[in-house]
């Protein structure tokens, strides 16, 4: 079934708006469910059953809905809001920390991944600036509410009146909760830098990495640099963040000498410059980086294969 069309029996009695209105929704609500949830899997999950919802509602009451595509977000964005509710309590039974899950650029992204449906260009999240590790992270650190609101506004700008009717508060204190989103954002991210920029240091790190030069690696890294992987408890990696550029050079250059054969390779992640490390053709491990000063500032690295499947064709 692909997730956000009917089936054959639905689709029977769906009158010609549901799927020329309805079903042209779906990048759009993927667009946002991920940038809610930080996953691929979860957004899906949440659109689908929005539609499901949409559905699941008789013929007369779907075609009395003025904007099919306002109430298919409203529906999302409060199944986000209980997913988020309920992210706390899982995340604390997750093993070490936990990232969102990173996008390859759309070529290379793998059409096996996910099943069928990925293979479509329309399903795919445009990758922008509220998509980087950087910006993800951060979001991770906000309240399910300041979340909704400021991605909502923000990102895809809709109103706060239109964010109300989602979070159950009234507009002016949707403004507050973006606001309060805002001045977060600001805080937390380091001073942008151009992808140029980045790119040429990522590739020096690399170069530094394969040739295990534990000095340029040093030279490479903000001296209050930090690096927090993600192995689910499904790989081996550290369960907490390392501090500071000398030992995050001297980690590295430990896992160097304990990968033999791993192939690195410099591709976009998320929309930014990053290293994709690769064993016999599958990705193992990817790493996407925020700079300062001309130096990698901060590291995340996702070896979780659950969330890796984006990028290895199955």
């Amino acid at each position: 079934m692909n997730r956000g069309v009917p089936d054959r029996g639905t689709a029977e009695v769906a009158s010609a708006r549901d799927v020329a209105e309805v079903a042209g929704e779906r990048r759009q609500l993927i667009g946002i469910a991920y940038r809610l949830l930080g996953s691929v899997a979860e957004a899906e999950d949440a659109v689908q059953e929005a539609y499901a919802r949409w559905y699941a509602q008789p013929p007369g009451r779907r075609e009395a809905v003025v904007s099919p595509g306002a109430w298919l977000t409203t529906v999302t964005g409060r199944i986000c809001l209980d997913v988020l509710g309920s992210a706390r309590a899982r995340r604390e039974r997750y093993v070490g920390a936990w990232l969102p899950e990173p996008l390859p650029d759309h070529g290379e992204w793998a059409v096996g991944g996910r099943g069928p449906e990925t293979a479509d260009p329309a399903d795919r999240i445009a990758l922008d600036e509220s998509v980087t590790m950087a910006f993800l992270v951060v979001l991770e650190a906000m309240t399910p509410a300041e979340r909704v609101a400021f991605v909502l506004h923000d990102v895809f700008r809709y109103s706060f009146p239109e964010i109300a009717g989602i979070v159950g508060r009234t507009p002016g204190a949707c403004r507050e909760l973006a606001s309060s989103a805002r001045r977060r954002m600001r805080a937390e991210r380091a001073p942008a830098t151009s992808t140029a920029g980045r790119a040429e240091m990522v590739r020096h790190v690399k170069e530094a990495w394969e040739a295990k030069d534990i000095t340029a690696l040093v030279s490479l890294l903000d001296p209050d640099a930090v690096m927090t992987a993600d192995g689910g408890g499904l790989v081996g990696t550290v369960l907490r963040p390392v501090e500071g550029g000398a030992r995050i050079a001297q980690y590295m250059i430990a896992i160097a000498d304990k990968a033999p054969g791993l192939r690195l390779l410099e591709r976009s992640v998320a929309g930014a410059p990053g290293l994709v490390a690769q064993h016999g053709g599958v990705t193992a491990t990817v790493a996407a980086f925020d700079s300062l000063d001309g130096r990698a500032h901060r590291i995340w690295v996702v070896r979780n294969p659950e969330k890796l499947r984006l990028w290895t064709p199955s």
